[in-house]
């Protein structure tokens, strides 16, 4: 069976795109092999040029919002604050919330890759458990097993 490591993105500046997700993400560089760059939360960076020629093609579509790299943020709120150091940053849209109870909020790195923000599921469940909802209705809602949920009652 094939062992699956980790999401690669194709990168214009890859010095540009490491101190993107080293500032605003908060993520870090685990291994740089100059072209290619992996962070320890377990996604790469790899130079557009040497990308292009691995894979034999110039054809290579910018901000084709098919894919996107989703992290989770414990005090979704905080996050939303540190957010306005960045006045420069393009959104896909706002803070949105979604069915299950989440908040989300997407933006672009320097190439135009989707970043979602999400507000970690075990807060949404706590939230919406303070709300007076039952467990049966934190589980509906959420989509999260009883039993998940009933860690939080």
């Amino acid at each position: 069976m094939l062992k699956f490591k980790c999401p690669l993105l194709a990168v214009t500046d890859m010095e540009k795109s490491i101190e993107f997700y080293e500032e605003l993400i908060g993520d870090r560089v685990a291994m740089n092999f100059g072209e290619n760059v992996v962070f320890e939360g377990g996604f790469a960076l790899q130079e557009m040029k040497t990308w292009k020629a691995m894979i034999h093609t110039e054809n290579v579509r910018r901000k084709n919002n098919a894919v996107e790299l989703y992290f989770e943020e414990e005090n979704f709120d905080r996050f939303l604050e540190y957010l306005k150091e960045f006045p420069k940053l393009k959104y896909v849209h706002g803070v949105e919330e979604m069915p299950w109870g989440q908040r989300v909020v997407r933006f672009y790195d320097p190439d135009f890759h989707i970043i979602e923000v999400g507000e970690a599921m075990d807060a949404v469940i706590k939230k919406l458990l303070k709300s007076g909802l039952t467990v049966e209705q934190v589980s509906e809602k959420s989509q999260y097993p009883i039993e998940y949920v009933k860690r939080f009652a």
